[in-house]
């Protein structure tokens, strides 16, 4: 009997054990983050994950949101929606402020959250090397409302040159410069000179297309440089078809609200004029790496150990742009996508090996290729052994970005949409919003738009002469 009631009190300790569960906190909802949080999805831990905004974003698209070819939530999803059946993970709407790695607690809006675990996956911001001034003259592209606004400035260009008629500030309006030839950089380029040339020949009465001038502005000597020397030369080439001018060896020193200042590879000072400025020259971690107390690399990375873990903190890993990763081979673990993805499903397997007792493994990165399109049939992929430019990397570009779309609406929305622009030529709905017309530079010399006639077909008095108004008794223009 004592034997019985002693295996039956273990038995109970045993439960207890195994319904204490182990708390593992993830701070970002984007690549990484989502991944980690699904690779946990049948483990016995509970997961939050903690995030400012309430979507996960498809961030290789974010370009075609800002070129009006797609809308915000067709790249978008719900992070909530994402995790409705998967019982051990709570989302939690908040903004992380510090995290205090000796006591194991993460400083958020809503209040500290302790963890066993940590996965910081917090992504990456524009990086203006030191130039925050520029910031407001050149905005990135790294999230929803960044593309919403370079959207809503290139159709405000568009609308204000329609009108102006002083060829020096009309010049200015329809040049359009953007800084960095990677991926983003490219893409955006392509993008809006399909954009702004077809729009302007369909639906513009007073632009001609050929004034509209699209520079893509490379500080190294070549676009797409993490790419193959053939690669680059062919992705130069199908820009400079489209009609894009490219500046490689160019140094940007000065940006303000309507020029771009420029040294070129030659040691030229050059001006250009440009009511529209884009940086997608480069991206740093979140501020939020600085609140470790751990050294950073100049990009704010934090350095990782093979196993993605902080030195000395083996409950916490860095996965996506906030790690400096060096693989088990030795390679350097690019800030893309795949990558992300791959980083933080890794973290998350070795946070349960070391629940299990097992040792944890060192990450090693697989390459699936760089892809980067150019406009519509235009682009250029390149895999282990294989390389292709044209229209057969723009058919795998499609593929493979449709496959990594979350959702099946979503696959669907942007496929139909991409059929109808192929057929049709036409983007998506321009609508312009938020517009503060106090600030807006109206033409200083607008178009002289049509009158309208008098009865009898006499036509209104002209700018130089003066309309008389006669006044009534009570005050008020007669008439």
């Amino acid at each position: 009997m004592r034997y019985g009631r002693e295996r039956r009190a273990l038995g109970r300790v045993g439960r207890t054990l195994m319904a204490w569960r182990q708390r593992v906190v993830i701070i970002g909802g984007g690549f990484a983050g989502v991944a980690a949080a699904k690779a946990l999805k049948n483990e016995r831990v509970d997961v939050l994950l903690l995030d400012r905004q309430n979507h996960h974003l498809f961030q290789p698209l974010l370009y075609q949101v800002a070129t009006c070819a797609l809308s915000a939530a067709e790249i978008a999803f719900p992070i909530r929606h994402i995790f409705a059946r998967q019982p051990n993970t709570e989302v939690v709407f908040t903004e992380v402020t510090g995290i205090n790695l000796k006591a194991r607690s993460v400083e958020t809006t809503s209040g500290p959250i302790d963890y066993h675990f940590l996965i910081i996956a917090a992504g990456a911001e524009t990086n203006f090397y030191g130039h925050k001034d520029w910031a407001e003259a050149a905005p990135g592209l790294k999230t929803l409302d960044e593309a919403l606004e370079i959207r809503r400035k290139v159709l405000l260009a568009l609308e204000l040159a329609e009108q102006e008629t002083d060829p020096a500030r009309r010049r200015e309006l329809l040049t359009f410069c953007v800084i960095g030839g990677g991926p983003t950089g490219v893409e955006l380029a392509g993008a809006l000179i399909e954009l702004s040339r077809g729009l302007v020949r369909r639906d513009y009465r007073h632009i001609d297309p050929s004034e509209i001038s699209v520079r893509l502005i490379e500080g190294g000597p070549a676009v797409l440089r993490t790419m193959t020397e053939s690669m680059q030369v062919s992705a130069r080439r199908q820009l400079e078809s489209l009609g894009v001018i490219v500046h490689t060896g160019s140094r940007v020193v000065s940006i303000t609200s309507d020029s771009l200042g420029l040294i070129d590879q030659d040691g030229t000072p050059q001006t250009i004029p440009a009511a529209t400025i884009l940086w997608a020259a480069g991206v740093r971690a979140v501020p939020l790496t600085a609140t470790l107390g751990v050294p950073l690399d100049p990009g704010g990375r934090v350095p990782v150990t093979p196993s993605l873990n902080i030195p000395g903190y083996d409950e916490v890993f860095c996965a996506g742009d906030v790690a400096a990763c060096v693989d088990a081979k030795g390679v350097n673990v690019p800030g893309v996508a795949p990558a992300a993805m791959q980083m933080g499903k890794f973290a998350a397997q070795q946070i349960v090996r070391r629940l299990q007792g097992m040792e944890v493994r060192p990450f090693v990165y697989r390459d699936k290729g760089s892809l980067a399109t150019i406009g519509k049939r235009r682009a250029v992929a390149q895999f282990r052994h294989s390389r292709f430019s044209g229209v057969i990397a723009w058919y795998l570009w499609l593929v493979v970005h449709i496959m990594f779309l979350i959702g099946f609406r979503n696959r669907l929305i942007v496929l139909t949409q991409w059929v109808w622009q192929y057929v049709t030529s036409r983007g998506g709905a321009r609508i312009i919003t938020g517009i503060s017309r106090g600030h807006l530079e109206w033409p200083a010399q607008p178009r002289r738009l049509g009158r309208i006639p008098r009865r009898g077909g006499a036509p209104e008095p002209s700018e130089a002469e003066p309309r008389v108004v006669q006044a009534t008794a009570s005050g008020g223009p007669g008439g």
